[in-house]
């Protein structure tokens, strides 16, 4: 079972940045897609970007211009550099990674992003 460890969530003020990392416990030659999903109270879960095995992006109109996937396959990595936050970016970020042969979905368990003054 593949497991996804996020980390480096936590409380910025408004115009501030983070990085996200999602580690996975197995090589990520597996997934074809690799992203990000947030939630935030009340709403559904939403795409916030997307980066393929072929390193396509795709980012949601609300994040373009300031956030950034990438990843790092020797360290079996996915990360995403948020700046310029805004308070509607608070929610909680979970990583995503499908298996390019099950096309199952893997999710990790979440990491907080406030951001408020």
């Amino acid at each position: 079972q593949v497991q996804l460890v996020e980390s480096g969530g936590g409380l910025v003020q408004p115009g501030g940045s983070l990085r996200l990392s999602c580690a996975a416990s197995e090589s990520i030659f597996r997934f074809n897609t690799m992203g990000w999903y947030r939630q935030a109270p009340g709403k559904e879960r939403e795409l916030v970007a997307v980066i393929t095995s072929g390193l396509t992006t795709n980012y949601a109109d609300s994040v373009k211009g300031r956030f950034t996937i990438s990843r790092d396959n020797a360290k079996n990595t996915v990360y995403l550099q948020m700046n310029s936050l805004k308070p509607e970016d608070t929610a909680v970020y979970y990583c995503n990674c499908q298996d390019r042969i099950s096309l199952y979905n893997y999710w990790g368990q979440g990491t907080q992003v406030t951001v408020s003054s």
